[in-house]
């Protein structure tokens, strides 16, 4: 495990305030009904619905980069503001656009989040233009069950739903029961779920060559979500040659997302913000 000199906290620290006191680059958020002529499949819940709040930067820092960001919640409630808005300003700041998507709770049928997810995208693909965003360079992120939402959309969509790249915090990966997050796997495929659809859904097993590129963060101490989640989606990225970054702080437990309480949440800005810069 890395230990941290003072010299390098000092480091960390010079970087962040570096970050905070950059002036917000960034225009009126925007809130767009994913559905507006009535999603696909209904969840049972007429007052769950889809949505996304737009974060674009200013058009003078823009990179043409966005985002689409999945809050956890075990697939039974968002983590909106830590896990989903919280975020908007570090992404603008880095001239990326983020899009904080309220996806609909599946209760059992999977199809919901992951149709919320996928449309997503494709509305930031057919805004690209307005919005200056260049249509190849549109990531996923998700933290916690959010992650695995993130990571079923990296490793199953394709074409217009497809993301170039992903960012998972904590992430459940798995659905086979010896690892996985056992209310994650419940509310999104069902306590009595067929093997086959675990399998499927575990999306270490569903990597390829051509999954798209991944910075993966937890900690060591997660009790919540086993750390093997991320370090085996790590390990299959690195065996069918996608490039990855994976980040396995000491401590932290579970669900620190953007909150300022975790130790370690300097450094995981400025490495985060070293591997946006990388490609």
């Amino acid at each position: 495990m890395m230990r941290y000199s003072k010299n390098l906290k000092k480091l960390f620290a010079t970087g962040l305030l570096a970050i905070c006191s950059m002036v917000t680059m960034a225009q009126k958020p925007t809130d767009i009904i994913l559905w507006p002529d009535g999603a696909p499949h209904s969840n049972g819940d007429g007052n769950d619905q889809a949505m996304v709040r737009v974060y674009l930067p200013d058009k003078k820092v823009a990179t043409g980069r966005a985002v689409v960001i999945c809050p956890g919640g075990g697939y039974q409630h968002l983590a909106m503001e830590h896990e989903g808005y919280d975020w908007a300003t570090f992404f603008n700041q880095e001239g990326i656009a983020a899009i904080v998507l309220k996806y609909r709770m599946p209760h059992g049928d999977k199809r919901v989040p992951i149709e919320d997810a996928e449309e997503a995208i494709k509305l930031v693909r057919r805004n690209a233009d307005s919005w200056h965003i260049n249509p190849d360079d549109i990531g996923i992120m998700g933290s916690s069950a959010g992650g695995h939402l993130a990571s079923t959309i990296a490793t199953h969509s394709v074409k217009e739903a497809k993301p170039n790249f992903q960012i998972l915090f904590y992430p459940v990966i798995t659905m086979m029961p010896d690892i996985t997050h056992k209310g994650s796997h419940d509310n999104f495929l069902g306590s009595e779920a067929k093997k086959k659809d675990e399998r499927e859904y575990s999306n270490d097993s569903q990597v390829t060559r051509v999954t798209p590129r991944a910075w993966i963060a937890l900690s060591d101490d997660d009790h919540s979500v086993l750390p093997a989640n991320g370090v085996n989606y790590y390990t299959e990225l690195y065996r069918h040659d996608v490039p990855a970054s994976l980040h396995v702080y000491p401590s932290g437990g579970h669900g620190w997302g953007f909150r300022s309480s975790f130790k370690y949440h300097i450094e995981m800005l400025l490495e985060l913000k070293a591997w946006l810069k990388s490609f």
